[in-house]
Order: structure tokens, then sequence, then C-alpha cells
């Protein structure tokens, strides 16, 4: 049963908070941990809300952008230099859901949930996290995998802002709108002298966090961005996840359209 929410004013307020007892998680905009609590949990019983704690807000500097872990989804949605994000924010959840749905938090929903993880993983994102003992750096995809341990918090996330057309993404879900996902893919694509030179490919919906598809960049990588090409590059993306049922698909389901939505992300069609 939950006893007590704490809104600390600082890092190192929070730091003291957690390190205080093991039986404390951390909200930011509560569109996860508000379920579990509602349906019930013994895992904890103290919130500490970072939403006090000085961790927000959009920086844009030259051609890196550097987001705070507690800005809002909508505050991301309204940045015109972020605008490329736009039609993966509008596949996550409602406008009231973004409203209190963190960059920080989405990184750890549970599958198929966590679309904007994908899109962090494709642009190649560096996470911020701080610790008692101070901050350290490290790429998004290992955070999304092995979160970071207690008492560590992450404070912001930074990646450098693509060139025109090279971010993909591409959404297979139960409605348009508002649903949790089949299979997500979220692509970075650089182009030099008609074939791709570098590629990040990330995948949604198909393992039990968002991750890489290694096996389809390396096969992507040199080539042209053609449908032959394309055809190949999907096929390889079976060889990364490890798909699963739930009520929105199975797991066959989900490995027999990979390829087809990875083929989407990457040609548009």
């Amino acid at each position: 049963m939950l006893q007590a929410v704490a809104r600390p004013r600082s890092l190192a307020e929070a730091h003291s908070i957690l390190e205080s007892s093991d039986r404390s998680a951390i909200i930011a905009g509560g569109t996860a941990i508000m379920p579990v609590l509602n349906y019930g949990t013994d895992e904890f019983d103290n919130l500490v809300s970072l939403r006090g704690s000085g961790i927000s807000g959009i920086d844009i500097s030259g051609a890196r952008a550097t987001i705070g872990a507690t800005t809002t989804l909508s505050e991301i949605e309204a940045q015109d230099e972020l605008a490329f994000l736009r039609p993966a924010l509008d596949a996550i959840g409602s406008p009231t859901i973004r409203n209190m749905a963190t960059v920080g938090g989405n990184l750890f929903v549970k599958q198929p949930y966590g679309d904007f993880a994908a899109c962090l993983i494709a642009l190649g994102a560096e996470v911020t996290i701080a610790g008692p003992n101070g901050e350290r750096c490290e790429p998004v995809e290992k955070t999304v995998a092995s979160r970071p341990g207690r008492g560590e918090i992450v404070t912001k996330l930074s990646f450098a802002l693509p060139a025109a057309g090279a971010f993909k993404f591409w959404k297979a879900a139960r409605k348009a709108f508002n649903s949790a996902a089949i299979v997500t893919v979220a692509a970075l694509v650089e182009m030099n002298g008609g074939v791709v030179s570098a590629c990040r490919i990330a995948l949604g919906g198909v393992a039990n966090t968002a991750i890489r598809a290694r096996s389809s960049e390396k096969e992507l990588t040199g080539k042209p961005l053609d449908r032959i090409t394309v055809e190949a590059v999907a096929k390889e993306a079976l060889k990364d996840i490890a798909p699963f049922d739930d009520a929105y698909a199975t797991a066959w389901y989900r490995a027999r359209v990979t390829p087809v939505h990875v083929r989407r992300a990457l040609l548009g069609a």
C-alpha cells in the first residue's frame, strides 16, 4: 500500500530520499506507474516525484538536441526543431497521455509500449545518469536494456539532429491512434553517393525492450536504398527479434509482419 509521495526540489534531495528506502519508486508523468499502483502492488510503498527536481526542458545547440528527462512528449512535439519526431509522437497514446508522459519514463515502459524509446535508439541518443557518486553517460539502448542502478536517475538525453528526410518511422497497431504497437520501426538512414553510408534501425513491440536490428543495419550499409535491397534487409530483422504473445497480437503474427513494416518504414510504402 502506498504510504507517501515525496516531491524533492533537487536531484540531491531525490538521491537522498531514494537512498533512505529500498521501497521507493520514481514517478515522473505517472502514465506507466499509476496503473500499477491502481491495480495494487507490493513492490513499493513510497513514490518519489521528479517533476520539481529541475531536469526538464529542451535545448537545441547547433546540430544537437538535449532533452531533460521529465520533459513531456507534448513539449517535444511543440518544438519546431524536432518536427521530424511528430509522426512518431502522434502515434503514442492520446494528447492527454502525451501531456503527462515524459521522455525519461518512456524508456522504461513495458513493451509493446515505449515507441519513443525506439526513436531514441535509432537516433543514437546518449543518456546522462546521475547517481549519488556523480554522473555517467551511456548509449540509450544500454539504458533501455539494463536500467539504471539503485539510486540512479536519468537526467537528460541528447542526440544529433538528423539531416532532412533521414529519420523514418512506422508503427503497426490495431488502431491508428492511442494503441500499443504490434511492430514499431524507427530508422536513421544516411546516404552518400547513392548508397547508404550509415544506418541505425530500432524495433519496438517485438522483444522485451525496444532493440536495434543490427542484422538489418549490416545488410543495408553500403547498398542502395531500393526495393530489392530493402526486401532483403527487412528479412534480416527476424534474426534480432524475440516476439511475444499479448492481447494485441501473437508472437507468430509479430514475426510474420515485422519484415513488412521494416520495408514500409524504409521505403515509405
